[in-house]
């Protein structure tokens, strides 16, 4: 059981010291109870009593989500969530309460743009939307559910439509919010010019395979030049977390406060941090009934404000970790 109320992890005041504290607790929460985590640290023969500081904790890779049931034995789980992924590779299952990862989204949500109310939001995520089991999905549907505008809603591929809607609402003034994933944003930006002044336009990334993959400079200026919104935002999440980073313009991206992102060196993910380029690694507080501590294979770099930069994937091979444990 919880010896703190998790409600805690979501504090949007959440200071330095008090993460520390929380993160030292749910790790000690989750090596009791999250049997595949705990194998992992036996492993690194790391325990409870040898870990005094974040910079101890081990950062479960993020390939075990792939493999293995990674939740704790009394988590509320009410879905599961999959990554997206190529055709004959295997995806990433993330076992969560929806009622807690609404809690999470919708209080980073509120963190950088305020009340859902008070956007139109529309999501242009054919490829996920398909799916049906997309974490990002669910979170835009509920995001669109709690703004309660009457001409928020999905797309696929009705673009001539879409383009109608978001004319006619900014000549309206309607403040808007659109989620798209990347080649459904490029879809759109080739086929007319728009004049989309009151839209936050907010890209989640991911091309899957449908086109050439663009540096995020060059796809915002493409955005920038042909719809014209008011701004260009980008998400940072992923099946396997259930908290979010956002990319406000042109700033670097900044993670919600119970989030903390680290970078350690490609060649030494059991080291320490460094202030270089590195392999990030991610504390999410919210995933307090799966892992909070993720070695993703994203590459990026670290600031000492604590926002951060993506500036690729290390794809060479899954992580070695894996390999260690059979269950």
């Amino acid at each position: 059981m919880l010896k703190f109320d998790p409600n805690e992890l979501l504090n949007p005041d959440l200071q330095a010291d008090k993460f520390t504290e929380l993160a030292l607790e749910v790790f000690k929460y989750q090596y009791a109870h999250n049997s595949v985590y705990r194998q992992y640290c036996n492993l690194l023969d790391v325990s409870v009593s040898s870990v005094t500081d974040i910079d101890k904790i081990p950062f479960l890779p993020i390939e075990f989500f792939k493999q293995f049931k990674v939740v704790c034995d009394d988590a509320p789980v009410e879905a599961i969530f999959r990554s997206s992924t190529t055709t004959g590779f295997i995806p990433s299952e993330h076992h969560v309460s929806l009622d807690w990862y609404e809690k999470s989204f919708l209080g980073g949500f509120m963190y950088f743009y305020g009340m859902p109310g008070a956007y139109c939001i529309i999501g242009v995520l054919p490829s996920y939307l398909e799916r049906g089991d997309s974490s990002l999905v669910y979170m835009v549907d509920r995001l669109m559910r709690i703004s309660g505008h009457k001409d928020g809603g999905f797309y696929l591929y009705n673009y001539s439509e879409l383009e109608d809607k978001l004319q006619r609402l900014t000549d309206k003034g309607v403040p808007l919010i659109l989620f798209g994933v990347t080649f459904a944003l490029l879809d759109l930006a080739e086929r007319r010019n728009l004049e989309l002044s009151t839209t936050i336009i907010i890209e989640t990334g991911g091309m899957k395979g449908r086109r050439k993959e663009l540096i995020r400079s060059e796809l915002h200026d493409i955005l920038h030049s042909t719809l014209r919104p008011k701004r260009i935002d980008s998400e940072y999440g992923m099946t396997e977390l259930l908290s979010q980073g956002y990319k406000i313009g042109d700033a670097p991206f900044r993670p919600v406060p119970w989030m903390k992102v680290l970078a350690k060196e490609v060649n030494d993910p059991f080291g320490t941090f460094t202030d270089k380029t590195g392999l990030l690694h991610i504390i999410d507080l919210a995933n307090i009934y799966s892992c909070s501590f993720i070695a993703t294979k994203d590459l990026g770099r670290v600031y000492p404000d604590g926002t951060f930069e993506v500036s690729g994937r290390y794809d060479h091979s899954e992580a070695r970790g894996c390999n260690l444990m059979v269950m």
